[in-house]
């Protein structure tokens, strides 16, 4: 029978204890390899040599700072059980990144079915969701989220101004970050693409692959590939070859129809 890591990410130590008793009594499948109260104490876990938890169980609010936060800076490759005490506006949104989540008091017959759900999604090996982190803040804070209009570009004493209207593409390339505008020019940014795929609307750029983020109005063509790729055309034609990761696909498709 197969063992399935778990890591509890809970600020709260009689909810900490309290799930952890839940897991231990309920799944004999399942083993518990650690327990963190923190956004940054998770992180270091996630980055470090340890064991790779299967499954995530993790809170919204954390003794500093937000579960976005953790999304945000480390790629979470495990199946992450959301469990929240807020109310069902703010569940959408990790419904529709498709993280799944419990309402707190937790229900055994609702743990039992989360679980379940992750167990089937590991045999598949179906890859992690996609985060709409944008999304996820919105719903948490109940504030809008704000897109970057402009980008601010810095060459020695001169500085101009991009608008985001007027970006066709990004990419990253040998551990810079460039922006090519739809008139074909190209400049360098001081940050990484992981940052800015923050920053930018959803609904016009989509992040294709871990070096690349297009916007809509830039596609002209699109192909399939061997390895059931997705090859763009863009405009302006960029210099090399652009491709959809395998992983991203389905949700580009669904990106293109405004899903």
């Amino acid at each position: 029978m197969r063992t399935y890591n778990v890591l509890i990410v809970e600020d709260e130590i009689p909810a900490q204890i309290n799930l952890q008793r839940a897991i231990e009594r309920n799944f004999d499948d399942m083993a518990i390899i650690g327990t963190e109260s923190s956004v940054e104490g998770t992180i270091s876990r996630l980055q470090g040599d340890g064991p790779c938890p299967d499954i995530i169980f993790m809170d919204v609010e954390l003794s500093d700072g937000m579960c976005f936060d953790i999304f945000s800076r480390v790629e979470i490759r495990s199946k992450v059980i959301i469990t929240t005490a807020y109310d069902n506006y703010a569940v959408k949104a990790f419904r529709m990144n498709t993280i799944d989540y419990l309402l707190k008091p937790i229900n055994t017959d609702e743990l039992k079915a989360a679980v379940e759900r992750c167990r089937v999604a590991l045999e598949q090996s179906a890859p992690a969701p996609a985060l709409d982190l944008a999304a996820l803040r919105s719903a948490l804070t109940g504030e809008e989220p704000a897109y970057k209009k402009r980008f601010i570009i810095k060459l020695g004493d001169h500085i101009s101004v991009v608008e985001t209207s007027r970006i066709a593409y990004f990419y990253a390339e040998n551990k810079s970050t460039y922006l090519v505008t739809s008139d074909n020019h190209r400049h360098i940014l001081d940050t990484s693409l992981d940052n800015i795929s923050e920053q930018i609307d959803p609904d016009r750029f989509f992040r294709i692959s871990r070096n690349c983020a297009v916007a809509i109005d830039a596609i002209t063509d699109i192909s399939k590939h061997l390895g059931n790729r997705l090859k763009l055309q863009l405009r302006p034609a960029p210099y090399f070859d652009i491709y959809v990761s395998r992983s991203r696909s389905n949700d580009f498709l669904n990106w293109l129809e405004g899903k």
